[in-house]
């Protein structure tokens, strides 16, 4: 068991000779939900998660991944085998050809999914026999984030996973976390597009210049905004929207009256939902 969090830093600090780069960070990252990692380019956010992975000697302070210390070489390489990561430059093998990437990643990982790489390899439209180098730069990225998401990782970080990407790759991609979340894997994604953050993130972690706040998304502003999305596991029965009721069928879909539906996405547990905020949420079984 690794707690109520998977990611949890103790005054986390790096400085860069006089830049101080994460000052004093205190952070906590809950489990079985998405977290947004919010900060102008600059903020720290990249030091902050190469310190998470241990790709980058903290100055100060201290931290667990899934309960494992950062700063112990050991215990780092450990929580490395139970994190997927996807870097912000996303830097692939470009000799390789696309097949060649997926099954030369697939024998390090003992948790690698085949058949969900095949759906992510069409689903993304990424050519098999096509040198990495010659992919442009959103198939490039879809490649990166096809090799994290055919795991089953316990935690999934991603540093602006969006980039290069146009928006039908961008709808792909939140899709496709959300997906991941329902599964049970813990996601932590860094952005300074609010408008992505807002579309599925649970919870939000904002970085600037060392000081940070954690807090329900529909707080920000002070007020509710944009779309929430709710995932209703197999075992709820019945939910209840406001005044609109919405009446899960099982885990293959969901019946609904009287309010639209964004987007609709099943997985073998359940069905996760897009919906117009704001709105409150309670079980009615």
């Amino acid at each position: 068991m690794i707690g109520a969090h998977v990611i949890k830093t103790n005054q986390l600090s790096k400085s860069y000779a006089a830049m101080e780069a994460v000052h004093s960070l205190n952070l906590c990252v809950g489990s079985n939900r998405i977290t947004g990692f919010l900060g102008r380019n600059g903020a720290g956010k990249s030091t902050t998660i190469k310190m998470l992975l241990g790709m980058l000697k903290p100055t100060a302070g201290d931290g667990t991944v899934l309960g494992k210390r950062i700063d112990d070489p050991a215990e780092s390489l450990e929580l490395r085998r139970r994190v997927a990561y996807v870097s912000e430059d996303k830097r692939l093998y470009a000799y390789m050809t696309v097949e060649q990437m997926l099954r030369f990643t697939s024998s390090f990982y003992t948790d690698w999914r085949m058949d969900v790489a095949r759906t992510l390899l069409k689903r993304f439209e990424l050519p098999p026999g096509r040198k990495v180098r010659s992919l442009s730069k959103g198939m490039r990225t879809k490649l990166a984030l096809l090799l994290a998401l055919a795991r089953r990782p316990e935690l999934l970080i991603l540093d602006e996973p969006s980039e290069g990407l146009d928006p039908f790759g961008v709808e792909q991609l939140l899709e496709a976390l959300v997906a991941q979340c329902s599964e049970g894997t813990s996601v932590f994604f860094s952005s300074h597009q609010i408008a992505e953050v807002e579309r599925i993130a649970d919870h939000v972690c904002i970085l600037d210049r060392g000081a940070w706040s954690s807090m329900p998304l529909w707080t920000i502003y002070g007020s509710p905004i944009g779309r929430l999305t709710w995932f209703f596991r197999a075992s709820q029965t019945s939910v209840s929207f406001s005044s609109r009721e919405w009446r899960a069928s099982g885990p293959a879909g969901i019946r609904w009256r009287s309010s639209p539906v964004a987007m609709r996405m099943p997985s073998s547990n359940g069905l996760a939902i897009s919906t117009p905020a704001p709105l409150t949420l309670r079980r009615s079984d």
